[in-house]
C-alpha cells in the first residue's frame, strides 16, 4: 500500500509516520508538510508544501490511500473567519484522490465538532463551540465529505495526548492551577497517539465508511487531572485564570489561547461503540494512563 499523508510534520503526524513505516503492508509514504519531518525511514518520501496553500493534488494519483490530517490550530478564536474557504484545499485534495481512483480515503476529524455533549454517537448533531475555529472547520469539511464522498473514513479523535502530544496540551497540564468550575466538573476523554494511530491503520485495512468516534472508555476533569501533577494546584476563578493565560500569552508568549477556557467548561463525552464493532479499535490505553505519558 502505498499512502499520502498531509500535515505530517506535526505531533501525531510523526507518530502516524512511523506507525505506517511499522507496519508490513504498507509500501511508501508520501509525507507532505511544510515542516521538516524527524522521521527517517527508506519507506518515507518527503514533500515540503503546506497543504493550506496549496492542495498537492499532482500527488495523489500515484497513491493507494490518502490520509489527510488537519493543521494544528493556532488558537481557540476566529469566529469571523471564512470556514468555507479554510477547508477549500482539504476538499480539493479528497475530489482528487477520488478522481484519481485512490481507494482509501482517511480524514482525521476531531470530537469537538459536537461541542458540548454526552455519549455522543456518530449520528448525533454537528454543534461545534462558536469560537472554536478549528472545530467549526472540521464539521463543515465533514459534512462536505459526508455528501461527496461517503466511502471515506471521517475519524473523530477525542484530545491526542502521549509523549509526542502538542506543546499546548503539555503545557495545559504542567499549570499549577486550574478554573474553578461549578459542580459537577466538566468531564473529557482523550486518546493516545498510539491508539489513534492503530485506528487509522484500520481504517487503511478495512472497508468500513463514514464516521467513527476515537476515545478512552473512562473520563476526567480537568481538576483531577492537573491535581495528580501537582501537589499544591491552586483553584482560581475563571475569569482570574484567564487574565493569568492572557498575560502569559502577551508578555511569555506562551502557546496557551486563554479562549479555550469556555470550551473547558463543558463536558464533552462521545460512544465509540462503533469503532469496536466495524473497525475492531479498542483503546490500549485508559485516560488516566495516557495523561500520565503526556
Amino acid at each position: 500500500m502505498r499512502v499520502l499523508v498531509t500535515h505530517a510534520g506535526g505531533a501525531f503526524g510523526q507518530v502516524l509516520t512511523r506507525a505506517l513505516c511499522a507496519h508490513a503492508a504498507v509500501e511508501s509514504i508520501t509525507a507532505v508538510d511544510a515542516r521538516a519531518l524527524r522521521v527517517k525511514d527508506p519507506k518515507v518520501r518527503t514533500v515540503t508544501l503546506d497543504p493550506r496553500e496549496a492542495a498537492p493534488a499532482g500527488l495523489v494519483a500515484d497513491h493507494d490511500a490518502l490520509v489527510h490530517l488537519p493543521p494544528v490550530p493556532n488558537d481557540v478564536e476566529g469566529a469571523a473567519q471564512n470556514v468555507e474557504a479554510a477547508v477549500r484545499p482539504a476538499h480539493k485534495l479528497f475530489q482528487a484522490a477520488h478522481a484519481a481512483n485512490v481507494r482509501r480515503l482517511v480524514h482525521v476529524s476531531s470530537a469537538a465538532v459536537y461541542g458540548a455533549a454526552i455519549h455522543a454517537h456518530e449520528g448525533s448533531p454537528l454543534k461545534p463551540h462558536a469560537h472554536f475555529q478549528y472545530a467549526r472547520e472540521q464539521a463543515h469539511l465533514e459534512q462536505l465529505l459526508a455528501i461527496d464522498l461517503p466511502h471515506c473514513v471521517r475519524l473523530r479523535p477525542h484530545l491526542i495526548v502521549g509523549p509526542h502530544a502538542d506543546a499546548r496540551v503539555k503545557r495545559l497540564l504542567r499549570q499549577p492551577f486550574y478554573p474553578r468550575l461549578p459542580e459537577p466538573q466538566p468531564l473529557y476523554q482523550c486518546v493516545h497517539e498510539d491508539d489513534l494511530a492503530g485506528a487509522v491503520l484500520l481504517a487503511l485495512a478495512s472497508d468500513a465508511r463514514g464516521a467513527f468516534n476515537i476515545a478512552s472508555e473512562d473520563s476526567f476533569s480537568l481538576r483531577d487531572a492537573i491535581r495528580r501533577r501537582h501537589l499544591l494546584a491552586l483553584p482560581l476563578k475563571p475569569e482570574r485564570a484567564r487574565r493569568l493565560l492572557d498575560f502569559a500569552q502577551r508578555r511569555l508568549r506562551s502557546p496557551l489561547d486563554p479562549a479555550w477556557l469556555p470550551v473547558a467548561g463543558e463536558t464533552l463525552l462521545v460512544n465509540c461503540r462503533r469503532a469496536v464493532t466495524e473497525l475492531g479499535w479498542r483503546a490500549a490505553h485508559s485516560a488516566l494512563d495516557a495523561l500520565a505519558t503526556t
